[in-house]
């Protein structure tokens, strides 16, 4: 599918972003909406040329913002040779044809930019698929438009149908047949994670998922504590794709971590959707680490938007570890002492510069330990496989290897007690 933002030239796409203050929202609520969306738009690579703001009880039927104020918006855009309008709310069909028509350049919303940026980021042909379904899910009701010009033309024997209609009708089935094949495929993914989930839960290693706003520094923090290469840039959607890496905690327990894509404020439903493959991880985490950039003026909203999207995937009831990260460039302003006292149990760290990571891997070690017997083993050397066993499935307190004998003390699975109880000591 072609990309939603296109250049007319090898220059950056030239954009001006609107946003409407109604009833329900506050000023302040619509400018971190905007810087928001100002955000997105350069993660987009387009160049910003100006915004506007209207303020209404409620948004116009026909073009979302009012006519005078469009046409007032439209002349400013021509005389600043703007080639695309970004809107912070979602338009309907008929909104974005009325509003291309009073503006005469292509008009996008939130979702289209937020799709837009998906694309770019997808890398793997799981992440491909999940954006390609949510991008045609999108493109389906507004078909109409790309065929406007042939909508008036007629038959040879003056029917009202035309050859745009018949063509608009064939786009439609093409792109329904698509959405059914993607879909088939993302359903191969689900199970194949139902394979690789069963795989984990035979081996009793627990599933810690990282979660948190966008630019958060999630991909920072997996690299920091498993050694992992992840693209962290300071960009938002930086990563799209979940990795999954082994980190050894210091208890010598073994935890599967895993980065998951960022969240966001109005992030659009259709996305969550087409993400679920990818967030079953999340529903099916042991532990969620929701890591907070504290030194966001807007820490506490995006916690909050964090949690929404959590509601909505079906995790909100998971086990939660707080992570205020981001210490190395908090302020005076943070609101890191009103959340300390919320939460408890949090733990604060900066993943870039290693701050606090130490005790972060104890409170996983408290949170993450599972139920198991602690036994003291004897094993003669020659019984490698036995050794190996041990190391595989149990975390090892301590080792010693003396004579024709090895000592373990060790923690076991309750399930995997028979298999170990020849060689446990009595004494």
């Amino acid at each position: 599918m072609k990309s939603l933002i296109q250049t007319r030239d090898t220059r950056s796409v030239r954009v001006f972003l609107i946003g409407v203050e109604l009833e329900s929202r506050t000023a302040a609520d619509v400018r971190e909406s905007l810087d928001e969306l100002a955000e997105l738009a350069e993660t987009a690579g387009t160049q910003i040329v100006g915004e506007g703001v209207q303020k209404m009880a409620v948004p116009v039927a026909a073009t979302y913002i009012g006519p005078g104020k469009a046409e007032e918006f439209a002349k400013l855009c021509k005389e600043s040779d703007v080639d695309t309008i970004i809107f912070d709310d979602e338009l309907s069909p008929a909104q974005t044809r009325n509003l291309e028509k009073i503006f005469g350049c292509k008009i996008m919303d939130r979702t289209a930019l937020i799709l837009e940026i998906f694309g770019q980021r997808a890398r793997t042909r799981e992440g491909k698929l999940q954006i390609e379904h949510a991008q045609l899910k999108y493109l389906l009701p507004r078909l109409t438009r790309y065929w406007s010009h042939l909508s008036r033309q007629r038959g040879s024997t003056g029917s009202i149908g035309g050859e745009g209609e018949s063509q608009l009708e064939a786009d439609r089935r093409k792109l329904s047949e698509r959405i059914e094949k993607i879909e088939s495929e993302l359903e191969k993914v689900r199970s194949q994670r139902e394979t690789q989930r069963a795989g984990r839960q035979r081996s009793e290693w627990p599933l810690a998922s990282i979660v948190g706003y966008t630019n958060a520094g999630k991909s920072t923090l997996l690299n920091k504590l498993t050694g992992a290469t992840v693209l962290a840039e300071d960009k938002l959607f930086a990563t799209l794709d979940p990795t999954t890496r082994r980190l050894k905690l210091p208890t010598k327990q073994n935890v599967l971590l895993t980065d998951t894509v960022g969240f966001i404020k109005k992030l659009p439903h259709g996305l969550v959707e087409a993400f679920k493959a990818t967030l079953e991880e999340v529903v099916q985490a042991d532990l969620l680490l929701h890591v907070v950039d504290i030194s966001h003026p807007q820490a506490e909203e995006q916690i909050d938007a964090v949690n929404t999207v959590l509601m909505e995937i079906g995790a909100a009831e998971k086990p939660v570890l707080m992570v205020f990260n981001k210490m190395d460039q908090v302020n005076g302003t943070s609101a890191l002492p009103r959340l300390r006292e919320k939460f408890a149990n949090a733990v604060s760290i900066s993943a870039k510069t290693g701050e606090g990571i130490a005790p972060l891997l104890a409170e996983l070690g408290t949170q993450l330990r599972p139920v198991r017997e602690f036994l003291d083993l004897r094993v003669p050397q020659e019984k490698a496989a036995v050794i190996a066993r041990i190391h595989a499935v149990g975390q090892v307190v301590t080792s010693r290897y003396n004579g024709k004998n090895a000592r373990f003390k060790v923690r076991i699975p309750p399930h995997l007690l028979e298999e170990f109880t020849p060689f446990i000591v009595l004494e």
